[in-house]
């Protein structure tokens, strides 16, 4: 990381550390504006967060390896995400995900190689009436079939 990107990054944490406050309760909103902003939290954001909050770097840690929608690795523009339980899985899970896999050419975990998505598994999107489902970014699809998937993935910028 650049200089001048640490200190832009430093400049965006103590705006967000003036706006919610310096102390602990204030962590969760903090690391969700840095993930919004950078689309991840980096080690070097992990430890401005800490020592602008007062508290140990773990306990940052801690708390962006718990929620599955922080990340301390950079994931690519857009987050795709497949309901893995066993509801969707019924309803036809599987060749879903085998097609966007086969669209995107990569599996889940991945990120493809211009950076436009990441493909992961969610624990659970909350229709498992409707599904199989995804998510793409905060958007969420149901009652996939391989082909609407697709179709879905083609629309994204």
């Amino acid at each position: 990381m650049l200089v001048a990107e640490k200190n832009a990054l430093s400049e965006d944490i103590e705006s967000y550390v003036t706006k919610y406050g310096n102390d602990r309760s204030a962590l969760l909103m903090i690391l969700h504006e840095i993930q919004k902003k950078h689309r991840h939290i980096s080690e070097f954001a992990q430890q401005e967060v800490a020592r602008l909050l007062n508290i140990h770097p773990v306990e940052v840690y801690s708390v962006i390896s718990f929620f599955a929608f922080l990340n301390s690795n950079p994931k690519g523009r857009n987050l795709v995400r497949v309901c893995q339980t066993i509801s969707c899985d019924l309803q036809g899970k599987t060749a879903v995900l085998k097609a966007i896999e086969r669209e995107l050419g990569i599996k889940v975990g991945e990120t493809t190689k211009d950076n436009k998505f990441t493909l992961e598994y969610a624990n659970c999107l909350g229709l498992c009436d409707m599904g199989p489902a995804m998510a793409i970014n905060d958007q969420v699809f149901l009652k996939l079939t391989p082909e609407k998937a697709v179709e879905l993935l083609s629309k994204v910028n």
